[in-house]
């Protein structure tokens, strides 16, 4: 019984010591930083559009970024000027007539929404449809609505020789029509 009762001081006597030293010792967890105030040249407050600016940099692997946020892309419109060429982060909607091929550069997204679309490639190897997952090679029909992925220059699509009509296609990237 005696040794509950010590087990017991002993216990609430911890206890009593870790709730004055809780209470009495001031931490720094109250939020001001060690480094400064806030606004004060070792803790500056800087702008949204800053950071903005400072992550489209990032993003962009250290080129500068324009009013627009089109790094070194031409005009505001994404429009480079060099015969039907465009680099552009945004979507366009670009017609493609009959007997026109639209090539795209590397990287380069297009979702064709009107009209029946073949692959154009100078080689064996195709287009990404990320959108079934699969390549479709040189001749093949281009399902509408899906996202085709270019992983090299020269590839496209043109219409289908047998369409009367053109093609209406969305573009992300670079792209030129032949």
């Amino acid at each position: 019984m005696k040794r509950n009762i010590y087990k017991f001081a002993v216990v609430l006597g911890m206890l009593s010591v870790g709730f004055i030293l809780g209470n009495v010792l001031s931490t720094s967890a109250d939020g001001v930083a060690s480094g400064g105030s806030p606004g004060s040249a070792d803790d500056p407050v800087v702008t949204k559009s800053y950071v903005d600016q400072q992550i489209q940099k990032a993003l962009n692997g250290g080129l500068p970024v324009s009013n627009n946020g089109n790094a070194g892309q031409g005009s505001e419109s994404g429009q480079t000027g060099n015969g039907g060429q465009s680099a552009s982060k945004e979507l366009q909607i670009v017609d493609v007539k009959v007997g026109e091929k639209l090539i795209a550069k590397g990287g380069t997204e297009f979702i064709v929404r009107a009209g029946k679309a073949v692959v154009h490639s100078p080689d064996e190897n195709g287009i990404s449809d990320l959108t079934d997952g699969k390549d479709i090679k040189n001749g093949q029909a281009v399902t509408n609505n899906h996202l085709l992925l270019f992983p090299r220059d020269g590839r496209g699509v043109m219409p289908d020789p047998g369409q009367k009509n053109g093609l209406t296609v969305m573009v992300r990237g670079n792209y030129e029509i032949q």
